[in-house]
């Protein structure tokens, strides 16, 4: 249930696959009005990369179904394979009856027709592109590949609460420790960059309700940046000098 938690604000996926074919992982995260977020994934012995992408969204759409959506949620992927198959393959495909333009089987078959089954007119898809450090894009990556290594990483579930689970071997640090180093040295990134963030993206930054961050008009702090109101709802990260005062 998502009493208390508002609507779904966010919602990003990825796949994963160790030799491709091979060990596979998916992993997903929905993010809520009130700041919670719900994560999950899964991993499958044998597979590949496209397969495991496909598997996420299906994963988050029937997800989705169950929820309450703010209008302008999108489900964030880096999988072109998955907004082209989605958003125009698959019509071509359906009337030749499943098969390509060369006449063969598509691949996938499966998966393609739950995704369609399961598609929501309001969640349409956006490509964000992989590694490029959209910090949502960034950790479901994480999850993806840890399941796929058979390694389940520590998921956060619903009202912010924990599951413990062995983490992957290579981490030499706590989960949520990793998450923030990440989040600051995007925040410098964007900082350095003058790029300009929505609402919906500074809210996932900093994770904070959005409904919290909508309140707010004129520029405030933010950790070790100052968070600047642009025009066009628009806003930026300016690095504040050492020793001044935080509020």
């Amino acid at each position: 249930m998502a009493e208390g938690r508002g609507r779904v604000v966010a919602a990003a996926t990825d796949g994963a696959c160790s030799g491709n074919p091979g060990p596979g992982g998916w992993g997903a995260l929905l993010r809520f009005e009130d700041g919670s977020v719900e994560e999950f994934g899964g991993h499958a012995p044998d597979t590949t990369n496209n397969r495991m992408e496909l598997q996420a969204a299906l994963e988050v759409l029937q997800r989705l179904q169950q929820l309450p959506r703010h209008p302008d949620l999108t489900l964030r992927t880096d999988s072109k394979y998955l907004i082209d198959g989605l958003g125009s393959w698959i019509k071509g495909w359906k009337r030749k009856g499943w098969k390509t333009a060369a006449g063969k089987p598509v691949l996938n078959q499966d998966l393609w027709k739950a995704l369609d089954a399961a598609r929501l007119d309001d969640v349409p898809l956006s490509y964000v592109k992989g590694h490029s450090g959209d910090p949502d894009n960034e950790r479901v990556d994480r999850i993806a590949v840890a399941f796929s290594h058979n390694a389940q990483p520590n998921l956060t579930r619903k009202q912010g609460a924990t599951e413990a689970a062995p983490e992957a071997p290579s981490e030499v640090a706590p989960k949520p420790l990793l998450q923030l180093l990440s989040r600051l040295e995007l925040a410098d990134r964007l900082a350095q960059g003058g790029y300009s963030l929505s609402l919906l993206e500074l809210a996932q930054l900093v994770e904070k309700p959005l409904k919290q961050l909508e309140t707010k008009a004129e520029s405030w702090i933010w950790r070790d940046w100052t968070v600047q109101s642009q025009a066009e709802g628009r806003w930026t990260l300016q690095r504040r000098e050492a020793g001044s005062e935080q509020s």
